[in-house]
């Protein structure tokens, strides 16, 4: 596998996503009309996370769902190589878009293609007014003019890199994000 550097340790992710949602509620100037959206798999334990930290900061309860990408990338992988069908997931958003503020969530932010993807997602689905990019790892690298409105941690990459995010509610590991030389 290569090298393997941590550069964020689960203390590190827990007051990342800390501020994140503290920079959320002050750049929205409290939390009327946001909604939050993670993008599966990992934004949406981070999603959860955001709105657990969120509410309890501002005695909210904000609406919460998920985006299922996998119809929506141009680089589809394939649950039968054979029929070329598509492995779905499925989104849920349990509220109206309409007239919502929507933090999208992800994970690592690299090429740009995934919050495209859930871009065209969200909008197949509703219209919300404003949609907002929060990351735990911003790595660079961008192919699409896509920046992160909240970022946890900018970590630079060489394209020879690539960087792991573990969360306890997916990997059963301690939260950490490490860059692995490929």
């Amino acid at each position: 596998m290569g090298d393997q550097v941590v550069v964020m340790d689960a203390a590190a992710v827990k007051r990342a996503l800390t501020r994140v949602s503290y920079e959320i509620v002050e750049r929205n100037k409290g939390t009327d009309k946001i909604a939050i959206v993670g993008i599966k798999t990992r934004g949406i334990y981070l999603a959860k996370r955001i709105k657990e930290r969120i509410d309890a900061l501002e005695g909210t309860n904000l609406p919460i769902g998920s985006v299922d990408i996998t119809l929506y990338r141009d680089d589809l992988s394939f649950k039968d190589e054979t029929t070329k069908e598509p492995s779905v997931n499925g989104s849920d958003i349990p509220f109206s878009l309409e007239g919502k503020k929507v933090i999208l969530v992800d994970d690592v932010l690299y090429t740009g293609r995934t919050v495209r993807a859930a871009m065209d997602a969200l909008m197949d689905i509703g219209r919300p007014d404003e949609i907002s990019l929060a990351v735990l790892a911003d790595r660079g690298h961008r192919e699409l003019p896509i920046r992160a409105d909240f970022v946890g941690k900018n970590v630079p990459t060489s394209k020879g890199e690539r960087i792991e995010v573990h969360l306890e509610e997916v990997d059963g590991a301690e939260d950490a994000v490490f860059i692995l030389k490929k």
